[in-house]
């Protein structure tokens, strides 16, 4: 896969509306690459979704099931989640990318990936059970959490930190990237499986654009130890 794009061209100002916009032309440009990879990532996360679905039906023999239906989600999807999102910062960037570029976290900073994806989960669960705004703030501003531990290698506390200090200032913009998430899924639902997944294709580039934009204008922040 060779698409490479000039995202000179394209003018990366940290807002939702503009992060949804490049997003939007880097899909376009990269489709086929990102489609598969989104595809692949989809029915990676297979054993996760069925481990959900028996959970409202469950049962004592189904137990083996669920522990690994956890395990997995953990140590597999959790991980391939993260190389997906490092995929789509690579397609905003011009770069080129490759499927492979998915797994590229089992190569690079996987246990970091992995304890990552745990930290940032209870924290937000925590703070969605701590009346539910205080988990909205967290999930914002932990948000570039995947990139700058697998972009970066970072470990897992100088991410949390970096990505605490590149959001402050950019909380409501993320904010409403999420809320914008909401009616673009929506639409792709309307548009049956195909949809969803360009939906999903054109929020992860969002996302992607939306790091990449304040990673332009402010660079990395120091860890602060």
């Amino acid at each position: 896969m060779v698409t490479i794009l000039n995202n000179q061209q394209y003018d990366f100002i940290p807002d939702a509306g503009s992060s949804y916009s490049v997003g939007w032309k880097v899909i376009r440009v990269y489709f086929v690459e990102l489609l598969v990879v989104s595809i692949v990532y989809a029915v990676l996360s297979g054993p996760v979704s069925i481990f959900q679905w028996h959970l409202d039906k469950f049962e004592w023999f189904l137990v083996p099931l669920a522990m690994f239906g956890i395990a997995y989600g953990i140590f597999v999807a959790g991980p391939i989640g993260y190389g997906v999102n490092w995929v789509f910062l690579k397609a905003v960037r011009g770069e080129r990318i490759e499927i492979r570029d998915a797994f590229a976290v089992f190569q690079k900073n996987y246990w970091n990936a992995v304890i990552a994806n745990i930290v940032v989960g209870v924290i937000v669960g925590l703070g969605i059970v701590m009346l539910i705004v205080p988990g909205i703030i967290f999930a914002c501003r932990l948000a570039f959490v995947p990139y700058l531990v697998v972009d970066r290698e970072m470990d897992v506390m100088d991410a949390l930190r970096v990505s605490w200090d590149m959001t402050r200032g950019y909380g409501w913009q993320i904010f409403l990237m999420g809320f914008l998430a909401f009616f673009v899924v929506i639409l792709g639902l309307l548009c049956l499986f195909v949809g969803v997944i360009i939906s999903v294709m054109w929020i992860s580039a969002a996302f992607a654009s939306m790091y990449h934009a304040v990673e332009t204008q402010h660079g990395i922040p120091e860890v602060r130890y």
